[in-house]
């Protein structure tokens, strides 16, 4: 499976990119300037995970890729943000494939959920979760 990566610009927090999503049903077309190469082994499968502050956050699925306006691509995304373990990346202009071996878990469920995503991403970083 294969995913892509996209700097969450201007967002200072996880809450922030959640609440650019929190008033759009089902869908949300992200128009980017071209279309993914491979563009079919993410559509339907993949996510696009969301960088703040040089970090992977949050992901929001992919559901596909339409043709927009102007000879443009637009990526349609499910409106359901996933908050993930956070996990160091840095920045980038655009958007960038990430490989499914390499994306971070979904955050915590249990008991565990109560811990904040900063702490969670520490954690993960020193190895112990």
């Amino acid at each position: 499976m294969l995913h892509l990566t996209k700097v969450g610009y201007g967002a200072q927090s996880l809450e922030e990119v959640m609440g650019w999503f929190a008033n759009r049903e089902p869908e949300y077309h992200h128009v980017t300037r071209y279309k993914p190469k491979r563009a079919e082994e993410i559509a339907g499968q993949g996510s696009l995970f969301w960088i703040v502050k040089h970090r992977l956050v949050a992901r929001t699925p992919i559901l596909r890729f339409e043709e927009a306006e102007g000879g443009k691509c637009a990526i349609v995304l499910d409106t359901r943000m996933v908050p993930v373990i956070p996990s160091p990346k840095r920045a980038h202009q655009g958007w960038r494939y990430l490989e499914a071996t390499d994306a971070p878990s979904d955050a915590f469920g249990g008991d565990l959920a109560e811990l904040p995503l900063a702490l969670a991403g520490e954690l993960r970083v020193l190895g112990l979760v």
